[in-house]
């Protein structure tokens, strides 16, 4: 059922108006509770140049109602608003039938049918240790990927790992004066070698020669530096995935910058051959100057290629292995000006799709007492949040429900979640500062809450001892959910498909987590004014139960795309 959708085209034919112009939305709250959709006529001033009274009017006197719109029950004019009240009975009917018969698929679109999105996001820094930086493009990566799947896209998942680059001759350099004969070499051992590198090197500058030398080694293939490399990068890789298995999340494939070593002359040769290549003291750039930007470097004075280089050549080869719609890379914002930069080679050396090249930006996440910095040791682990936020959770469940079966599990899924719903609630363009007392915050407009809502559905859905809904529905009295509160979780109920469309559109997972927070806060509210278990009043009853069990599937569904799992209890 899309209703909006429909509505929308009766007001299109009636006034031969360009969809993008037809914004019809929610009536606010406390705002004329007798209507339910409303078209604000002021944002068509500029088009019909009239006074929007004047333009709702007329709107209101062309409009034909669709037969096919039986649950709209009325139009009226309202100053500069067009209103359109719906029959809350035929209207709650069609979205609950809706959700009980698709069930897990309610949520499922085919707008991406046989349309291959990539999407690149977490990409840490090998032989560094997975901070709470790293955790935000992992999580908006996920949930936008999860999004895109859910809209019938084919999704590929690609890390890109950091496992090349100058920093690599420092840490062999560091491994070789003060680790070697280190036994048990984990990533927080190699992190300390990079930090005391570091340091060291600001007494010795000799240091940083020696570590360039290493690296030139390694770029020619020398056995001890490239079984040293071997090593971080395994021992690396390792503590990655248990990190990731930890928030529930799988990649498609893992590809390293040196993966691309071998793609990169290809790069050079085309720049060349398009003369888009020029010196610059004695460096090579791409002169973008034209675009308002800096130059794009290419080469370093030795010859050696950089970040946008390796970027171009990794771009080229997915086109041509997955050709995909889209590539959507989810970085920090301060890397806006490289991706605009690699974008504009691309096109300029001729490659049409570079169009469909995107880049999504997030906020910093900052300390409390400045800017998170791996080689001054200035890092929160993601693994030490975790453990805390799990702590945190655990200690709950022992003052609320010590008698709970599986409370180590149960705090787990609480404490992750509420992580992970921390770094979506908010626009991902928004800076963060990182707090503790935020982070692992349990009150307010939270995951826990959103799960504690969850278990809620589950209980009263228990305790009916009801299975088979499909049966039940054919039944129901839908005028028993014409209430106000009833309505509004319908309306709720509605708006997801939307939501996710839209979420897909803007790339911003916080329509989607804070739609929830909608659908709790309305479900909480229906839960504390409504006797749902109501064994003396079966129709109130069933209808009731009804609704929950819509609640309790989106929510699990909604839950789902943002990478929580879910637990009955706590």
């Amino acid at each position: 059922m899309d209703f909006k959708k429909k509505l929308v085209n009766i007001i299109k034919k009636a006034i031969d108006l360009e969809e993008r112009y037809i914004v019809i939305d929610p009536v606010p709250r406390n705002f004329m509770n007798d209507f339910d959709y409303v078209l604000s006529c002021f944002k068509l001033v500029k088009i019909f140049k009239k006074d929007p009274n004047e333009i709702a009017v007329e709107i209101y006197e062309k409009i034909s109602i669709d037969l096919d719109l039986k649950i709209l029950e009325k139009i009226e004019v309202f100053n500069a608003y067009v209103n359109f009240r719906i029959n809350r009975e035929l209207f709650t009917c069609k979205i609950i039938r809706e959700i009980v018969n698709k069930k897990e698929n309610f949520l499922k679109n085919n707008i991406g049918k046989n349309k291959v999105v990539l999407f690149d996001y977490s990409s840490p820094n090998i032989a560094k240790p997975f901070h709470v930086g790293h955790l935000r493009s992992t999580i908006i990566g996920n949930v936008l990927k999860n999004i895109f799947k859910v809209l019938g896209y084919k999704t590929i998942s690609i890390n890109h790992l950091g496992d090349w680059g100058t920093q690599f001759g420092k840490l062999i350099t560091a491994y070789k004066l003060w680790g070697n004969k280190e036994k048990d070499i984990n990533i927080n051992f190699l992190n300390k070698l990079y930090i005391k590198f570091h340091k060291e090197s600001e007494k010795n500058k000799e240091l940083n020669k020696t570590a360039r030398d290493n690296f030139i080694k390694m770029q020619n293939d020398d056995p001890e530096n490239i079984g040293l490399w071997k090593l971080f990068n395994n021992i690396s890789l390792s503590e990655f995935k248990k990190s990731y298995e930890n928030l529930g999340i799988n990649f498609d494939f893992y590809i390293g910058e040196s993966f691309f070593n071998d793609k990169m002359d290809f790069v050079i040769k085309e720049l060349n051959k398009k003369k888009l290549l020029i010196k610059s003291n004695d460096a090579s750039i791409v002169d973008l100057s034209d675009y308002k930007m800096s130059p794009c470097l290419i080469l370093k004075s030795d010859g050696g290629t950089l970040y946008p280089t390796r970027d171009i050549a990794a771009a080229i080869y997915r086109m041509n292995k997955f050709n995909f719609y889209k590539c959507i890379y989810v970085t920090a914002i301060d890397q806006n000006l490289h991706f605009a930069q690699f974008f504009k080679v691309l096109e300029l050396m001729g490659y049409k799709w570079a169009k469909n090249l995107i880049h999504v930006s997030y906020g910093l996440v900052n300390l409390e007492d400045g800017k998170i910095s791996t080689r001054h040791g200035k890092i929160i682990l993601m693994q030490d949040l975790l453990n805390q936020a799990i702590d945190n959770a655990k200690k709950i469940i022992l003052e609320k429900n010590p008698k709970l079966k599986n409370k180590d599990k149960t705090a787990e899924i609480i404490g992750i979640n509420s992580v992970i719903f921390n770094y979506i609630y908010n626009s991902r363009t928004k800076n963060i500062i990182f707090s503790w007392e935020r982070a692992l915050n349990f009150e307010g407009e939270t995951g826990p809450y959103v799960q504690y809502t969850f278990v809620r559905t589950c209980s009263i859905l228990k305790k009916s001892k009801l299975t088979d809904f499909d049966k039940l529905i054919k039944d129901i009295d839908f005028n028993v959910l014409s209430d106000n509160i009833s309505w509004k979780i319908a309306k709720i109920l509605y708006e997801f498909k939307e939501k996710i469309i839209e979420s897909s559109e803007k790339l911003e997972p916080c329509v989607i987590s804070r739609h929830i927070m909608n659908l709790a806060q309305a479900f909480n509210e229906f839960y504390r004014d409504n006797i749902i278990l109501d064994n003396n009043n079966k129709k109130t009853r069933d209808a009731r139960l009804i609704l929950v069990y819509c609640v309790n599937m989106v929510l699990k569904l909604c839950l789902d795309i943002l990478g929580m799992k879910t637990c009955e209890t706590m």
